[in-house]
């Protein structure tokens, strides 16, 4: 099964329909590329949707979502929260 960080890449460059390779651990959403407030919206829910699951959902309060400015803080958010690779 791919890492933690492997799956938030592919879930980020299907969301901002950008190239793998360019997404990077310290890669900023909003800066380095280029999402919009509403794609990253999309993609706190995409998170939402890949990790949680019917018995356990995961919900990512919008206080939480604030923080998550890089591909990094998505992951360390994610293990901080009981998701392992």
């Amino acid at each position: 099964m791919a890492s933690v960080l492997d799956r938030v890449r592919e879930i980020t460059a299907d969301k901002l329909s950008t190239n793998l390779e360019s997404i990077k651990p310290e890669s900023s959403f909003t800066e380095d590329l280029e999402a919009d407030s509403l794609d990253v919206v999309e993609l706190i829910m995409a998170i939402e949707e890949e990790f949680g699951s019917d018995e356990e959902p995961l919900e990512i309060s919008d206080e939480d979502a604030e923080k998550i400015l890089t591909v990094n803080d998505a992951v360390n958010y994610l293990k901080e929260n009981g998701v392992s690779d």
